[in-house]
């Protein structure tokens, strides 16, 4: 099998946290030292209960809730553009991604929910990274050197157990090239669906033909 990158392997693991107590002050110098866009609210054994965003500190500063009118009407909302701590302010119930999710799952569950980060926790619900638009994105985006090593060594060497040479490899911008022979055509849509599976792909250009036909 190909190792998919999964959230663990890009999250952010040294998270910057908040306490529900944390002054909005403190809350605000944190994130400009830190130059972060949000940070989670963790209770006293470390698991997320909400999360603060500089969205949600804009609208505090201003006096106002929320800008687009979802909730104008809301005491909710007034009050966290009253808050003076972390938890007047924060959004809660927080939404929370896993170490073990697939990069797609991960960039689905922040679309859905209209968010630009899901903090990460364990099977024990305790924190233990955060996980970012920007860290998907990077996932994606490989060399053409490192996506035609892993066409060449692993789907074609260690799954496929082709002959080095029998497939050449080309890359120019996430697209692959193949052209060569291999041993049944059956295996033609096996290669292009490996090669479409591996991180940082755009498209597969396959020219292969089989030395034994049937």
């Amino acid at each position: 099998m190909l190792h998919r990158r999964t959230v663990g392997d890009v999250m952010t693991e040294e998270v910057v946290t908040l306490r529900p107590n944390t002054p909005i002050q403190e809350v605000a110098a944190l994130l400009d030292a830190n130059d972060i866009v949000a940070a989670p609210v963790v209770d006293e054994v470390g698991a997320p209960v909400g999360v603060v965003s500089a969205s949600d500190m804009l609208r505090h500063e201003a006096g106002m809730p929320d800008p687009q009118g979802q909730h104008g009407n809301d005491e909710r909302a007034w009050g966290k553009a009253r808050a003076r701590t972390a938890d007047a302010l924060m959004s809660s119930p927080v939404f929370t991604a896993r170490a073990d999710w697939t990069i797609p799952r991960a960039a689905r569950e922040l679309r859905r929910l209209h968010v630009k980060q899901l903090p990460v926790v364990g099977d024990d619900g305790l924190l233990t990274g955060i996980v970012s638009r920007s860290d998907l994105l990077d996932a994606f985006i490989r060399s053409d050197v490192e996506i035609r090593s892993e066409v060449e060594q692993d789907v074609l060497g260690r799954i496929l157990g082709l002959d080095e040479g029998t497939v050449a490899v080309e890359v120019h911008d996430g697209v692959v090239t193949l052209r060569g022979h291999v041993p049944e055509p059956r295996l033609v849509p096996v290669v292009v669906g490996l090669c479409q599976g591996v991180d940082g792909v755009v498209a597969v250009d396959a020219h292969l033909a089989a030395t034994r036909q049937g």
